[in-house]
């Protein structure tokens, strides 16, 4: 562990006071994830207003593709993330180092295969994902350019998860705020200057990550950092590999269902919405935008978490692991609460900062106000869904993930918009939201008392 200037260890996850270890470690993931959610509104911005309502509906096209390209990196990302925090918790820092070293090479494996796929069947798979005529001609040229470099990208995002894990959350930070800052002083350049449209936006992305990548590449090089590259240690490691792609399945299988609950978002709308179809997709890209602000900031707070849980558990520190967790879920279920109070209040302000089209405008406003009635019990569900990934328990966060988005969201929207058109997927959005609550706070309870039995024996530790 390091406070980013001094070379400590990363024992002081198992002494200090949550309190302060989720101030240290969530603080800079929370900018980093505000950063990273600011750019994409500013992004969607520039491009609304840039280029047009029809390139704001191929990039709503776009979200469940980047979804699926990036679940394949956060596989391998948040698997090593976690298990070296449970290494490190153990005290065993050379399988910590390992787990670098495989994460890396497997960031470049998954790049080629999953990124040169993609490109090579762009076309049909935008057509499958609800682009129209109108529309794939942006998405296209978007996604190409992001295709390109997913190796740049892939690196940089496996190796700054494992930059926070192994204690150096304030330069996570800043190559997150590297990438963003790049980004939102490129793309207006891109797009209003040279008039490159929206492959200018997605140019400017990737400039942002190749800085972040040689940012996060030369902190894993330097002998200085308390974990880095060590070439004589082991590569492709089936006991590493197995628990990365073990623990890493929750998230993967959480971008695909999102992958695949899009797809089914925009043919509901399409068909819903009749010849405003295409721009009732441009309005749910403006909802996803500001619904995925505030569920950044809730990330944040996991990220941060994610350290602190796995140390502990590994540690059989169960009393700091439950302060950890009751601490998260009341912050997590603030910040959706801020996130429906504005909502409600400002629907008509927040869509007008992407378009002046008044069609998408409006369908984003009922968009707004069904959606977000039950959004304060999100951010508490998804710390809880993330608790169990942080702990090594993967298999309860995919069970969580799954039910939401497969049990829940699919049979409502089949059945509502039936009956309430457009109105009726904001709706299924809202009730599959609740219904995932109710089931992760029952799923909390049964664990909780489990591991209560398991660690009776142990000591509080403040």
């Amino acid at each position: 562990m390091s406070n980013d200037t001094t070379s400590t260890t990363p024992n002081i996850l198992g002494t200090d006071p949550i309190g302060k270890l989720l101030l240290k470690y969530s603080l800079p993931a929370i900018v980093a994830s505000l950063a990273t959610s600011l750019y994409n509104i500013v992004d969607s911005i520039f491009i609304g207003r840039g280029v047009g309502p029809m390139a704001i509906s191929g990039l709503a096209i776009t979200f469940p593709l980047m979804n699926l390209v990036i679940g394949f990196c956060t596989l391998i990302a948040v698997g090593g993330a976690t298990i070296s925090s449970i290494f490190l918790g153990q005290k065993n820092i050379a399988r910590a180092t390992d787990v670098v070293n495989n994460v890396m090479i497997l960031c470049v494996i998954h790049a080629i295969v999953f990124g040169g796929l993609t490109l090579l069947f762009l076309d049909p798979i935008l057509y499958f994902f609800g682009a129209t005529e109108e529309t794939i001609p942006y998405a296209r040229e978007f996604m190409r350019v992001i295709l390109y470099a997913t190796p740049i990208s892939y690196i940089f995002i496996g190796l700054n998860n494992l930059m926070r894990a192994t204690g150096y959350p304030t330069k996570a930070m800043i190559s997150a705020l590297l990438s963003v800052g790049v980004n939102v002083i490129l793309a207006p350049i891109f797009i209003f200057v040279f008039d490159w449209g929206i492959a200018g936006a997605a140019l400017a992305t990737v400039c942002g990550q190749f800085v972040a990548f040689i940012w996060v590449l030369a902190h894993f090089l330097s002998k200085k950092s308390y974990v880095h590259f060590e070439p004589r240690d082991q590569y492709l490691s089936s006991g590493i590999l197995k628990r990365i792609y073990a623990i890493g399945l929750s998230p993967f299988l959480m971008n695909c269902c999102a992958c695949l609950v899009v797809v089914f978002l925009n043919k509901a709308l399409l068909h819903s919405a009749g010849d405003m179809g295409n721009i009732a997709v441009g309005s749910y890209g403006i909802i996803n935008r500001t619904t995925m602000f505030f569920v950044m900031i809730v990330f944040g707070v996991t990220q941060g978490m994610q350290p602190i849980l796995g140390f502990n558990f590994g540690a059989a520190k169960w009393d700091r692991v439950k302060q950890t967790l009751h601490k998260g879920i009341w912050i997590g279920a603030i910040v959706t609460a801020i996130g429906c109070a504005l909502t409600e209040a400002f629907p008509d302000l927040i869509s007008s900062m992407f378009t002046t089209d008044e069609n998408m405008i409006d369908i984003a406003r009922h968009g707004f106000r069904i959606y977000f009635i039950c959004y304060p019990v999100v951010g508490a569900q998804i710390v809880i869904q993330n608790y169990f990934q942080s702990i090594g328990k993967p298999k309860l966060s995919i069970f969580l993930s799954l039910t939401r988005q497969l049990l829940f969201l699919l049979p409502l929207l089949w059945i509502l918009p039936e009956y309430f058109g457009v109105d009726g997927v904001w709706a299924s959005m809202a009730g599959s939201d609740m219904l995932a609550f109710i089931l992760a706070i029952i799923t909390l309870v049964i664990t909780t008392n489990h591991f209560n039995k398991k660690f009776i024996n142990q000591p509080t530790n403040a």
